[in-house]
């Protein structure tokens, strides 16, 4: 049975498992969402595709959080990209930011294929952390970048950091439903469940869910007019699948005034000095959401205190 929500076709991440199989896995969809968060910035191509992948791999990777919290991907380096980093929350909210050298990444950029992950970031580090609120420790994990995907970097985490057998499909692409052309992004994440004594080897079932999965094409993970439900369908109806109640994912920055203005309070207020315009105000711009705010130096020096 399909949970009602699954039938959207956009904004959504859902669990689901192999019947009767050793195999679970979720799937990710994002339409208006990751076109929110890849038009903030005036992103390359290049850029704007890792960074929708970066966005596709967050959402599914954190809807799997016991908790109320946040999951953090993120990679960086040397090459042309400095870093990517995607904030979501188990609420479903994501924001994504590049921060780029746009003459480097043109320079990448000439050939027939497009840059992937490594050519853009270079010899550097992926990374994962679970914030599980300010009352706990951040756990973090760490690996190098490898490939040209942010799903293989994704697998080779789960391989090192967690011993889980794990494969991930990532797409991003712009599609026109009849207002232009609109980024779209879309995942699907397998996992091999251990074996133990009561189950059994469980390598048959693995490598058969696998050779489904590697039938799945990146313009199915982001076609307007396939659903979750059905796309899973198609690869795994042989064995069946089980889909479950899926999330809604929207675009969302946490920024605020009352931040910011703490962030500023901070500060000296010789250093407040030397951030005032000509027209006597501080203004900060969001990375993430590029809202900028323009804040009165002297409501900051009554929150300072100084």
């Amino acid at each position: 049975m399909t949970p009602e929500n699954l039938t959207s076709l956009d904004d959504i991440v859902a669990p689901f498992q192999i019947e009767g199989e050793p195999v679970r896995g979720r799937i990710v969809r994002l339409g208006a969402a990751v076109d929110d968060v890849l038009t903030r910035h005036e992103y390359p191509d290049a850029v704007a595709n890792l960074l929708g992948e970066a966005c596709a791999l967050a959402s599914l990777v954190g809807s799997n959080l016991k908790f109320e919290g946040r999951m953090i991907v993120q990679a960086q380096g040397d090459g042309p990209v400095a870093y990517v980093v995607v904030d979501y929350d188990t609420s479903g909210a994501l924001r994504g930011y590049c921060r780029y050298d746009a003459e480097r990444v043109a320079e990448v950029s000439t050939g027939f294929v497009r840059p992937g992950a490594k050519t853009l970031l270079g010899e550097g580090v992926f990374i994962m952390t679970v914030d599980q609120g300010p009352d706990m420790d951040r756990y973090q994990g760490v690996t190098a970048i490898e490939g040209e995907t942010l799903a293989l970097c994704a697998e080779q985490y789960f391989a090192q950091s967690e011993q889980t057998p794990t494969r991930v499909r990532l797409a991003v692409g712009q599609a026109d439903t009849g207002e232009g052309p609109k980024w779209r992004a879309g995942g699907i994440l397998i996992q091999n469940i251990a074996e133990d004594d009561a189950r059994g080897s469980t390598t048959e079932a693995w490598n058969r869910t696998q050779a489904l999965f590697e039938t799945v094409g990146e313009d199915e993970l982001i076609d307007p007019t396939i659903t979750a439900a059905t796309l899973l369908w198609r690869l795994f109806h042989e064995d069946g699948v089980r889909v479950f109640e899926a999330k809604d994912l929207k675009a969302f920055c946490r920024c605020s005034e009352q931040r910011i203005s703490g962030v500023l309070a901070s500060f000296s207020a010789e250093e407040r000095a030397d951030m005032v315009e000509d027209d006597g105000k501080i203004r900060v711009t969001c990375e993430y959401c590029s809202r900028i705010y323009a804040l009165e130096p002297g409501e900051l020096e009554t929150l300072s205190g100084r």
